[in-house]
């Protein structure tokens, strides 16, 4: 981490072991680090769209590996990869500038 003590995001590149990774379904787990998946949105009105639900999918996985680091489920992870598709790295950027949360804790690395 550095100076302002959110943790960086990276789009892409290879895992190490002490890394968290998010995954967006249809994406091979890598076989390094503490990974979660998450489901980009779909175009379209559905049940648990962002104009239904307060926080998008890229959000509450990011809240869930904030949780998963603090409670000591996960490794104490200094970044977080992206494996994702382009509307995932979209949903990922959307959730890293929109959500205070995220925000929060959180930076494009």
């Amino acid at each position: 981490m550095e100076k302002d003590g959110r943790i960086p995001v990276y789009i892409g590149g290879t895992p190490g072991a002490q890394d968290a990774v998010l995954v967006e379904d249809g994406h091979a787990m890598p076989p390094a680090g503490h990974a979660m998946r998450f489901t980009a949105p779909r175009f379209g009105h559905q049940p648990g769209c962002f104009c239904c639900t307060a926080r998008g999918p890229a959000a509450n996985a990011f809240s869930a590996l904030y949780r998963d680091r603090a409670m000591g489920a996960a490794p104490y992870f200094e970044r977080v990869v992206i494996l994702a598709s382009l509307q995932g790295e979209a949903d990922i950027k959307a959730a890293l500038e929109q959500d205070a949360v995220t925000k929060a804790r959180f930076r494009l690395g």
